[in-house]
């Protein structure tokens, strides 16, 4: 596995960075056992960087898998506080299900604009007076903007960014791929820390697989790649990919039969929060139901949290 050093955070990360979505409820919902058995083989073959979010709910997974291997790896995550206190409660909240009193990476989530940066400021400031403090080492944004990702570059306050980068653009809210990776390189040169997420654009481009993994290891400003990884045989095959740098033809041939799509269940009441919710405008209500647009979704499963009646699942 090759390791390289997260931009000026000190932090030396693998190459591949074990991606904590689709383990956790919002997608294929495995038992605390079951993820931690993922991610443990992922530690085990050399991953030491682990992405994950309070929204995610994969603490306990990865806290399990820590201790089946006794291998500490580093872990970004992040929430969506916008006030001091609403910051201190979800720092709380990781340190203790993650039995960790230093979070590596600490930050705000999904942000869409320089407003929206602004409107989190406080709990930002938080963020950079808990790092003074030994609390957390590095500061970080994520986003699909290209936007934030200039904003970021431009603020010594933010260490690290995970910007959405795929090679059809899919699920940038601002702009097509080539103007977020001049962002990209921006903030890379700027000193930032830069692991990317959504190479796959949620699933949407998995039958360009290949397409889709030699594009990310030509570009040479992104530290470390994110890769949601839902099973060993995942976990063994990227840790593959990544070690000798092509896609095998065999794994070509199995991954032309997958295909992940959002499910609506039929008793969806059309109450329009996951829409309020989609930041990617790929939901609509049609006779009463929620409808996916999959030109727009990215699959990440986000709106199955806002879904009252539980009507939403990732299949």
């Amino acid at each position: 596995m090759e390791y390289v050093q997260l931009g000026k955070t000190g932090l030396r990360v693998s190459k591949l960075c074990f991606g904590g979505l689709v383990i956790g409820p919002l997608q294929v919902n495995l038992t605390i056992d079951e993820g931690a058995n993922v991610i443990a083989r992922a530690l085990e073959l050399g991953v030491n960087f682990i992405d994950t979010a309070e929204l995610y709910d994969t603490y306990p997974h990865i806290r399990e898998a820590i201790r089946k291997t006794n291998k500490k790896p580093i872990v970004a995550s992040r929430c969506y506080a916008y006030t001091r206190e609403g910051a201190a409660q979800s720092l709380e909240k990781a340190r203790k299900e993650l039995d960790m009193d230093v979070i590596d990476i600490f930050g705000l989530h999904e942000q869409e604009s320089r407003l929206t940066l602004r409107g989190h400021r406080e709990a930002l400031e938080y963020f950079v007076n808990a790092k003074e403090k030994g609390i957390i080492k590095a500061v970080s944004v994520s986003t699909h903007n290209i936007e934030v990702v200039e904003a970021c570059a431009e603020m010594p306050e933010v260490d690290v960014i995970h910007p959405l980068v795929n090679v059809a653009g899919i699920g940038i809210g601002d702009g097509t791929i080539e103007e977020m990776l001049n962002a990209v390189k921006k903030a890379y040169d700027a000193g930032k820390g830069i692991y990317s997420m959504k190479p796959f654009g949620g699933g949407n481009l998995i039958n360009r697989f290949e397409e889709c993994v030699n594009f990310l290891f030509s570009i040479p400003y992104i530290h470390s790649i994110a890769i949601g990884m839902q099973s060993v045989e995942e976990v063994e095959i990227n840790e593959e990919i990544f070690e000798k740098r092509y896609v095998p033809e065999e794994l070509k041939t199995r991954i032309k039969n997958i295909k992940k799509k959002l499910h609506i269940d039929y008793w969806c009441e059309g109450c329009e929060k996951c829409i309020e919710r989609c930041k990617q405008k790929a939901l609509e209500i049609v006779d009463g139901k929620a409808k996916v647009n999959y030109d727009k979704c990215i699959l990440c499963g986000y709106c199955a949290s806002a879904c009252p009646q539980f009507a939403i699942k990732m299949q």
